[in-house]
């Protein structure tokens, strides 16, 4: 099987796994900054960490570095379009977002949840680096559906079996 093939086929095969829709941010110079990330899992309870993987190709990931901090939005099945924009590289991703700073970082207004991070460990894996986090805050948001991301698409969980489409549901490559 070739490299190419074998990309495909793990790629498709990984497309049938949902993850949570977060919006991983920081500042740098002042300036916020932020990206779409589907990678997202909490790792412990003691002490609280969760787990971000970021492309070695984003912007965003030499600016966490320095900083040496992130926050996670986790977005609500209504935040589609956030999420949808914040995956974009060809726009000011802040522009028109309802944001403000909490904790030192930027946070996005009506999200599922938030958590801000201190970076613990930085672990390169093949064109990704993984960061581990340090939770030093949480906090609840909006009651709300979690926007998830399956089959390359935005959809939600809904309670018993199944997932719904989101209501403008569209896929995103």
């Amino acid at each position: 099987m070739t490299t190419a093939v074998a990309q495909d086929r793990f790629k498709d095969v990984m497309a049938g796994v949902g993850g949570p829709v977060t919006v991983v941010t920081a500042f740098d110079e002042g300036e916020p900054h932020g990206t779409t990330v589907t990678a997202f899992a909490s790792l412990s309870l003691d002490p609280p960490m969760v787990t971000v993987a970021l492309s070695e190709n984003s912007s965003l990931l030499p600016r966490i570095i320095r900083s040496g901090r992130f926050g996670v939005n986790l977005l609500c099945a209504s935040q589609e379009e956030p999420a949808a924009r914040f995956a974009r590289r060809d726009v000011d991703r802040f522009a028109g977002a309802h944001w403000y700073a909490d904790n030192g970082l930027p946070r996005l207004a009506g999200c599922l949840g938030w958590v801000a991070c201190d970076v613990a460990q930085a672990v390169r894996g093949g064109d990704h680096t993984l960061l581990l986090g340090a939770v030093t805050d949480a906090q609840q948001g909006t009651p709300e559906h979690p926007l998830i991301y399956v089959n390359r698409a935005f959809g939600m969980l809904l309670p018993g079996p199944g997932i719904m489409p989101a209501v403008t549901s569209r896929t995103v490559s």
